[in-house]
């Protein structure tokens, strides 16, 4: 399986999407410092996923997240009541 998944930032509530086909050791890498993009906003949390059989559709729909704004505005309304406050 590959994953889609969307962290927020415990710090500052700041969001990060990604991409991975090993979810758990991810999000460990994730707040272990481990991954330069978010190592200033540790710790996260992870709010949502998508599984994936495929590889490609993971990769697609992680782009459709990050470069469409309204894509990545849907995906929050899904999740208001999981977010932090």
């Amino acid at each position: 399986m590959f994953y889609v998944y969307l962290l927020q930032s415990k710090q500052n509530q700041q969001f990060y999407v990604g991409f991975s086909p090993n979810l758990k050791e991810r999000i460990i890498k994730h707040n272990a410092g481990q991954v330069q993009s978010t190592k200033r906003y540790m710790p996260w949390e992870l709010i949502y996923y998508e599984a994936y059989r495929s590889k490609d559709d993971a990769i697609q729909r992680e782009q459709q997240l990050k470069h469409f704004a309204k894509g990545f505005a849907i995906l929050k309304r899904r999740v208001h009541d999981s977010l932090l406050r």
